[in-house]
């Protein structure tokens, strides 16, 4: 029986780039294993082990289902279907006002011509907008998706606004993040967020938090706000902020995004599942790589953000269908959209029937999600310095340069001679490499690099692999003016 199955970006590399794949089986475990066996290298990714188990931060669905809610592996499959593989990055019934009655609050003349639309529609009107005057919002982080969170709910007239970022204005940012201009580079982003707000609408009280959010600090920040939007982008800080929201009762307005894909959802344990119900745990550090390494199309973050700022809209103000148990999937290039359901675990650790997570204060996010991984787990990756690597190649050592990156982006900027060969092809091309010379790969700034090296580990090469330290745009800084960074 010919089946669809749809691989998303962050698996392509694994299947030539391709993005559709029919394949045959009676089904689902019969599929995902035709999957592996015509793309060897896709099984690091899929499985944990030899034995075919899926990993945590991998859902698939058939249609609109997950496997899970049906027979797993095991779910029969017939001609013409679709299967879905939904890794972490991504009906419905009203819900009430997360702020119940609001009592005391008025609006100014000047209030009510500045939120004129809203007053006209009978499902916000004067209520909705006292809601939304009474609301407070903290939203974790400032990128992409936080830029329009921010003016979008600025704009809606949400009453104090809590900004948390410790990054600052890059030239790279203001691709996608519109909230900040040129003249912002190198200000802090929360302080260029604030002005932007402050311009859209005065009337709005803007909190900022220049500092990461952590396990120490997490409880008292979100504790002071209604709903928390989820703009980060780092599973550390999507488990610590979704697990704060379950055990202070706050629901979670989730955004993700890559390249051209991207998920939204709210994660609200009083009424759904959560994050961790979806993902029980996050993948291996470095195979789902971040948007500064596979980068974003600019207007997707818009899309996202704006999804994200009309969740948090219909919560405070009530009686709308919030994405609470559907996870809203968007592919930007290929125009397509789906909503699938997604179900409560109830042997979720943090939200199930016996939670085992009751503090994030005593949880390891950084363990749990692979940050010291390399360190616990891993041999280390020994790296090499741009100008030690020059000064190598100026006294004619044999070094083999091997760039990992794909072909659309090796067009930006070539790197020397170095011969290419993308991270989900080393395994089949270990044998290109000469064991008894050293190996440097070589990426944007450093990271698929090591990636590369324990890839090649698992694989079995015992050659000499170091990775280029902070990539070719260290090499572009500090060896090569001429050469851009990107």
């Amino acid at each position: 029986m010919a089946v669809k199955v749809y691989i998303p970006t962050t698996l392509r590399i694994f299947t030539n780039q391709r993005s559709e794949i029919n394949l045959d089986g009676d089904t689902v475990g019969q599929i995902i294993e035709t999957l592996a066996d015509e793309y060897p290298e896709i099984k690091k990714a899929l499985y944990d082990d030899d034995k075919k188990t899926l990993r945590s931060f991998i859902n698939i669905f058939l249609g609109d289902d997950n496997i899970k809610n049906l027979d797993g592996y095991q779910t029969p499959v017939k001609d013409g279907d679709e299967i879905m593989l939904i890794p972490a990055i991504a009906g419905g019934s009203p819900l009430e006002s997360i702020l119940g009655e609001v009592k005391g609050e008025k609006l100014s003349n000047d209030e009510i011509m500045r939120y004129s639309r809203h007053l006209l529609l009978k499902e916000v009107g004067i209520k909705g907008q006292k809601k939304l005057k009474a609301a407070k919002v903290l939203i974790v982080g400032l990128g992409g998706l936080g830029a329009p969170l921010a003016q979008y709910l600025a704009a809606a007239g949400v009453g104090t606004i809590g900004l948390i970022d410790y990054d600052e204005v890059e030239e790279s940012n203001l691709q996608r993040q519109v909230i900040h201009g040129t003249r912002d580079i190198g200000r802090p982003k929360v302080a260029s967020a604030k002005d932007s707000i402050k311009q859209i609408n005065p009337l709005v009280k803007v909190e900022t938090y220049n500092m990461p959010l952590n396990a120490e600090n997490a409880v008292d920040l979100i504790g002071k706000y209604d709903v928390v939007a989820d703009a980060s982008d780092n599973y550390q800080t999507r488990y610590l902020v979704n697990d704060t929201c379950v055990l202070l009762g706050k629901p979670d307005v989730f955004g993700a995004m890559y390249q051209f894909e991207g998920q939204a959802t709210v994660y609200y344990a009083k009424e759904g599942p959560c994050y961790r119900c979806l993902y029980p745990a996050p993948p291996p550090k470095g195979l789902v790589p971040s948007c500064a390494m596979g980068g974003v199309v600019g207007v997707l973050p818009g899309i996202i953000g704006t999804i994200q700022a009309n969740e948090v809209i219909k919560l405070i103000v009530g009686g709308g269908e919030p994405l609470v148990g559907r996870l809203w999937m968007f592919d930007a290039w290929h125009m397509r959209l789906k909503d699938l359901k997604i179900c409560k675990d109830p042997n979720c650790p943090v939200c199930g029937e016996n939670p085992t997570i009751t503090e994030v204060e005593d949880y390891d996010y950084d363990g749990f999600c692979g940050v010291a991984q390399e360190q616990d787990e891993e041999e280390p990756v020994e790296g090499i310095e741009a100008k030690e690597l020059k000064r190598r190649l100026d006294n004619g050592e044999k070094i083999t340069i091997i760039d990992v990156r794909e072909p659309h982006e090796r067009a930006i900027v070539r790197f020397l001679d170095a011969k290419a060969i993308p991270i989900g092809q080393l395994g089949r091309r270990q044998d290109e490499l000469d064991p008894n010379v050293d190996t440097v790969f070589v990426c944007k700034e450093g990271k698929r690099s090591i990636l590369a090296v324990n890839t090649l580990r698992e694989e079995g090469y015992k050659g000499p692999m170091y990775n280029l330290k902070d990539g070719i745009n260290a090499w572009a800084r500090e060896v090569d003016p001429s050469m851009p960074e990107y």
